[in-house]
């Protein structure tokens, strides 16, 4: 008999063992990298300057009946519907940030969106008040009801014999106009003109009337949203 095979055989279990050892020690585990998440589809975009707004509105209810909270990611959009989400980008820092529209405005020419304090902290323009951007919208909230209509503003002023002499000059010219008192620091008389059933035929109206008034940009007239009244003045009697 042949006494070196089991010798052998143990030689060579021990060899496959040691082997199976290594390979487990050194086993490395492949983790296969997840696909980039794909680029936000951007619906619409628009350059202009943003603004910012927090006190005396902090706390006061939104256009959309939301309590406004400065230390929120909102804004405030002249015609976009409540709800829709877009993304704000400082063109100065390229800095980002994305905030739903709950709020009208702002009512100033030359400016496209008026953001909260926490957005405009966000975009780093909180000092400077304001700042160049892009607006591209993310999320296009379900268009308002068949109720919705569009104006022109054509003016806001401080003093509302100012804007009574607008207003009846553009009644003259185009048979609807009126004011809209806005209150805030300071309060406003806004004039609008018209009365338009889509925001195309309104910009139409905004080009006609920007050549008599000067100024002119399109609102949307949201019917849930209350129409503010001038306070009653005081009484002279005693």
């Amino acid at each position: 008999m042949d006494t070196r095979r089991p010798t052998l055989l143990l030689a060579l279990l021990a060899a496959i063992l040691a082997l199976a050892g290594c390979a487990k020690k050194h086993r490395v585990s492949v983790v296969t990298p997840s696909a980039p998440a794909p680029p936000a589809r951007i619906l619409a975009s628009e350059t202009g300057v943003a603004s910012w707004y927090g006190h005396p509105y902090h706390g006061r209810a939104a256009a959309d009946g939301e309590i406004y909270d400065m230390e929120k990611l909102t804004a405030a959009h002249r015609t976009l519907p409540f709800g829709t989400v877009v993304r704000v980008t400082n063109l100065g820092n390229q800095k980002s940030v994305d905030v739903r529209i709950i709020d009208r405005g702002p009512f100033v020419d030359g400016r496209i969106i008026d953001l909260s304090h926490a957005a405009a902290d966000a975009l780093g323009f909180v000092g400077a008040g304001l700042a160049q951007v892009r607006v591209d919208v993310l999320a296009l909230a379900t268009e308002a009801a068949a109720g919705d209509w569009f104006a022109v503003q054509a003016g806001a002023f401080a003093d509302q014999r100012r804007a009574e002499r607008l207003r009846a000059s553009l009644e003259r010219e185009y048979g609807a106009a009126r004011l809209v008192f806005q209150p805030g620091t300071p309060s406003l008389w806004r004039v609008l003109v018209g009365r338009e059933r889509t925001e195309q035929a309104a910009n139409i109206l905004a080009r006609r009337v920007r050549v008599e008034a000067g100024s002119a940009f399109v609102v949307r007239l949201d019917p849930s949203a209350a129409i503010a009244t001038a306070p009653e003045p005081a009484s002279s009697q005693p």
